[in-house]
């Protein structure tokens, strides 16, 4: 079989979000960037105002949402973004939000996330980082998959943004301990198998839902100084540090890191084409899923593409959705 060339776009890991959206006009574009209070959901929400977007930022914390809201106001002449409060931990607000969104929707950046330093559940008993990254995220596009498909009538296609990271190089989906129910806990592994999760629902979704106009892809923004670190612990902060040493990645600005979500949202390519996972501004290359990070910091793992894990891991959320 042949296998399809990688989608190229003119950015790279040096260019920024005004470069992506430079002469694009978003008016009449409704958009939702949860974790848009600060870091990457914060520059991704501004970009997308300041090109016309009608932004909604989906939060925790809708004190810092409203301070960053008014920010972008102030500094692209745009009407203020919406702010919303979602705690994706929290499936009761996650179903208030869905519940009070109302019209179309064309664009989902699901760029919210969080690391933890040890084991942390939810009330339902579920690891915290695969509960927030992933089943949070996944409630919230399934409760939307109308607008969404509204959306798609309205501008011919709506697209999800699913914000994964080169943590996925860490680690697969552990089906049989999906909440470290048996193993001994380790934070990272916990964050790469959410940031797989992450690679794998946009693969499933577009599968399912590019009938309705909607596709999903996945980004590695790169290494950005943000508030996601702020829970590391010692061995998290000396693996980060080996991983820049060795090259793995370059920091970037926030301007710089939103740059991959940006490109799966607006990028004429990724507008009716799914199931990708794109890096420094270009779909990456495949690896197998023993291939050594290092030597491949810009690849994504076959595990996080591959189709029927992807729809197995639908049908696990969904069944742990319901219960």
């Amino acid at each position: 079989m042949v296998k399809s060339a990688l989608i190229s776009t003119p950015f790279t890991a040096a260019s920024t979000a005004d470069d992506v959206l430079r002469g694009i006009d978003l008016t009449g574009v409704r958009a939702i960037v949860t974790g848009g209070s600060s870091g990457i959901g914060g520059e991704t929400a501004r970009a997308l105002t300041a090109a016309g977007a009608e932004v909604t930022l989906a939060v925790r914390n809708t004190t810092a949402g409203t301070t960053v809201a008014e920010a972008i106001a102030r500094s692209t002449g745009r009407p203020r973004p919406r702010v919303a409060r979602l705690d994706l931990a929290d499936r009761a607000t996650v179903a208030r939000f869905v519940d009070a969104w109302r019209g179309p929707l064309h664009l989902l950046i699901n760029n919210a996330g969080v690391v933890t330093g040890g084991l942390e559940r939810t009330r339902e008993g579920w690891e915290l980082q695969f509960a927030t990254n992933h089943l949070g995220h996944f409630a919230l596009a399934t409760g939307l998959h109308d607008a969404l498909a509204r959306g798609a009538r309205d501008r011919d296609g709506a697209r999800i943004v699913s914000v994964s990271s080169t943590a996925h190089m860490r680690a697969g989906i552990d089906f049989d301990d999906l909440h470290f129910a048996r193993r001994d806990y380790d934070p990272q592994i916990a964050y790469a198998r959410s940031k797989t999760a992450n690679s794998l629902f946009a693969v499933e979704a577009t599968r399912l839902w590019a009938p309705d106009g909607i596709v999903a892809n996945a980004v590695n923004p790169g290494g950005v100084a943000t508030g996601l670190q702020r829970n590391f612990t010692p061995r998290q902060r000396r693996s980060l540090d080996a991983a820049e040493a060795a090259g793995v990645f370059t920091y970037k600005t926030v301007e710089q890191g939103a740059v991959t979500s940006l490109v799966a949202a607006v990028f004429p390519a990724f507008g009716h084409s799914g199931g990708h996972y794109l890096d420094d501004g270009q779909e990456a290359y495949p690896v197998p899923n023993d291939a050594d990070l290092a030597r491949h910091p810009h690849g994504v793992k076959e595990w996080a593409l591959d189709p029927a894990l992807a729809e197995r891991l639908w049908a696990v959320s969904t069944g742990l959705l319901r219960a």
